[in-house]
């Protein structure tokens, strides 16, 4: 069978494609621009890459077309895919049909720490020898890849985003996945670009829950009124809750003198994990991820002493190099709340130095303004921030952190990375924050080090 890919180097659909081709497939893609990393990771298992949308991309007629979300009518390859009334499919209902089935599913959603989450909860089950599938929006950290199929049988853990689906499918990636156990994170705004209003992405969540069995599990944040408005429309599987309050099904317990540390409590049960991340929101999203594990048979102790060794994901708080003392780091955090929470963690963990930060408005949700009134609150944990004003953002984000005084606005990325080097410090750590590449800044930052203060990363 002859499956190709449009839109084949984004993280899903190309981790979509290496699905296909572990399933015995031939798997032709094509995208817009064909780039590494995922353009190699595909060519090495055999899948033949097209650079561009052309009609020709699909002669000979393949078997079946999968079809990304980024795509849209008049784009030529859609139009000559629907001309020639070739069989399509969307990326999640494939997923759906072809990979799931079978398979004990856990999907992780909420507005933030949906990759690092699931990362985390494919991690523990791989640790408990359950051998899990996966299919998640990040590079992990323990296994290199953003996918995997396993074993029929196994357990799968995806990503459950709450983006549309494709061009002729307007619902939430997540309502194909039918999981056994659903992680309900956290909920607010985003996605400005297809939601009109937070009750638009509630009432999505609700569709979600609808699809969860009743002999199956969810696993809910505390704390969320969102969340808990997407519950009291209707709910009819068990819930269990996790968070900071004394009566959660999964408490959590912060240590007070060690951001790398925290404690869960769970009926009788008392386990400790110290690991390599820091911050609130990652010790809430381990908390997430054993109580979801715990559903697929993984003890606490044994969850909690996989957490031990668990290795982020690619882009979130990775360190990219070191010089003369000086740290860069990329995060992939582009919403105030992620963006806030990141900086809190990584002040709480510093040992020394500055917290310098550089964030790209770049979502969709972002460039349109409509998170812009929070973004100076976002920033306090940082001493110096520095802002990428991109071309073609239509509003002034140096009038919208003017009332924050250690922020600065700039348009040349060049001149912004000369004047990051120029004050940075030995001890500093510089916190790259964007959704995209951001114009290879972490790169010509660490080169800049390395002129200015001499050795290498």
């Amino acid at each position: 069978m002859h499956v190709h890919v449009v839109g084949v180097c984004g993280t899903f659909m190309g981790s979509l494609a290496r699905l296909a081709k572990a399933l015995g497939y031939r798997v032709t893609g094509s995208d817009a621009n064909v780039y590494p990393p995922m353009s190699v990771q595909l060519e090495e298992i055999g899948i033949e890459l097209m650079e561009g949308y052309r009609a020709e991309n699909l002669t000979p007629a393949p078997d079946l077309v999968i079809v990304g979300n980024a795509l849209s009518r008049g784009n030529p390859e859609i139009e000559a895919l629907l001309d020639a009334r070739l069989p399509y499919l969307s990326g999640p209902q494939w997923l759906a049909e072809h990979v799931l089935p079978g398979r004990k599913v856990l999907a992780v959603a909420g507005t933030h720490g949906k990759t690092t989450t699931a990362s985390m909860l494919a991690w523990i089950l791989e640790a408990a020898g359950l051998k899990p599938g996966f299919l998640i929006g990040g590079v992990l950290g323990n296994f290199g890849l953003s996918s995997r199929l396993a074993a029929p049988g196994a357990p799968f853990v995806v990503e459950a985003d709450e983006y549309d689906t494709a061009f002729f499918d307007k619902r939430s990636k997540f309502v194909h996945y039918r999981p056994d156990v659903a992680v309900l994170n956290n909920l607010e705004f985003d996605h400005a670009d297809i939601f009109p209003d937070l009750a638009a992405i509630e009432r999505q969540f609700h569709h979600f829950v609808r699809t969860v069995p009743g002999n199956g599990g969810l696993v809910v944040a505390d704390g969320e009124p969102a969340l808990e408005r997407v519950l009291a429309m209707g709910c009819w599987t068990p819930v269990e809750r996790f968070g900071e309050r004394p009566d959660s099904d999964w408490q959590l317990l912060l240590d007070p003198d060690d951001s790398r540390a925290f404690t869960v409590l769970h009926r009788d049960e008392r386990h400790s994990v110290r690991w390599g991340l820091s911050g609130r929101h990652n010790a809430a999203n381990g908390v997430a991820a054993l109580a979801a594990a715990n559903q697929a048979g993984v003890s606490l102790a044994d969850g909690c002493r996989a957490l031990t060794t668990f290795a982020a994901p690619k882009r979130r708080q990775e360190v990219r190099g070191d010089v003369a003392g000086i740290q860069v780091l990329d995060d992939f955090a582009h919403h105030p709340t992620a963006i806030a929470l990141t900086l809190e963690g990584l002040h709480r963990d510093r040992h020394g130095g500055r917290l310098l930060a550089v964030i790209e408005p770049r979502s969709n949700t972002m460039r349109q303004g409509a998170m812009k009134t929070r973004l100076a609150d976002s920033v306090v944990a940082a001493e110096r921030v520095w802002w990428y004003q991109p071309p073609g953002l239509d509003w002034s984000l140096a009038e919208v952190v003017a009332g924050h005084a250690a922020s600065r606005v700039e348009s040349d990325l060049e001149m912004m990375v000369g004047e990051i080097v120029d004050a940075a410090l030995p001890g500093d750590r510089i916190v790259v924050m964007s959704n995209g590449g951001f114009g290879g800044i972490h790169d010509k930052l660490l080169h800049a080090l390395e002129v200015r203060h001499g050795g290498t990363h």
